[in-house]
């Protein structure tokens, strides 16, 4: 091959490769932020855009967990859109603000009206207010987007085990376990009292140094005294004695 043609396949390869990494990755429905608190409430955002050139996207499903459910589930209204939540009956009820639940909210619904459906290059967020939230380390949202050329995207796929992506994967929620209760508290009380001794101590220090230089000053000055009074006595004249022959 000669070096003309070799320098044309080099360079049509890089073209290519160039080419490849250009391409951006495929967006998908999201939920935001991706962690919450176990036991904790959090509003959460679906983020959902349109993938499609010629369609828009006009209706979003999101299932809920049954298995791990919200005990507390509120949707935040959304212009032009309307917003449906259905309830499912728990196979084990579960106890929330001291009441048995035995239903709870497992799909919610959001529909388009009139122009306000996602057009392409756009996106929309839909929030949803969701607690207490479950001891579990994560909690998968089940997606369905819906074109308005009939074409129905699944985003359902959960997380894998190696780490890889999957095709059409599900929002996920990380959860993070709470701080243990009465930690921050009883750090506090231990504080306390070493901020306590180390005032007292810094107190008895103060009054002691006090005391001493009190001493000092006071025998200073009775020694200031006593040379005074010598170099008095020592200044003053003799007195002469009385002469019979003066008289």
């Amino acid at each position: 091959m000669s070096l003309l043609k070799r320098t044309g396949v080099v360079g049509g390869l890089a073209a290519l490769f160039t080419l490849a990494l250009a391409v951006p990755a495929s967006a998908h429905v999201t939920v935001n932020p991706g962690e919450a608190t176990q036991g904790g409430y959090a509003k959460v955002t679906f983020r959902v855009p349109n993938e499609i050139d010629d369609a828009n996207t006009t209706k979003l499903e999101v299932n809920l967990p049954t298995d791990t459910p919200f005990a507390s589930v509120s949707l935040k209204p959304l212009p032009g859109w309307t917003a449906v939540a259905e309830k499912a009956k728990l196979a084990k009820p579960i106890e929330a603000h001291g009441a048995q639940i035995s239903e709870a909210v497992s799909k919610i619904t959001w529909t388009a009206v009139g122009d306000a459906a996602v057009k392409p290059g756009q996106f929309q967020e839909f929030d949803v207010s969701l607690g207490p939230m479950p001891e579990t380390d994560q909690v998968v949202f089940k997606a369905l987007q819906t074109y308005s050329d009939g074409t129905i995207v699944r985003w359902i796929d959960e997380p894998t085990t190696d780490g890889t992506e999957p095709e059409k994967p599900a929002p996920v929620l990380k959860l993070a376990k709470a701080a243990a209760e009465g930690a921050d508290t009883a750090a506090a009380a231990s504080a306390a009292p070493a901020a306590s001794a180390s005032a007292s101590a810094e107190d008895d220090s103060g009054t002691s140094w006090t005391g001493i230089a009190g001493i000092v000053l006071g025998l200073a000055g009775l020694v200031l005294g006593l040379l005074a009074y010598r170099r008095a006595a020592a200044g003053a004249p003799a007195a002469s004695p009385s002469s019979p022959d003066s008289k």
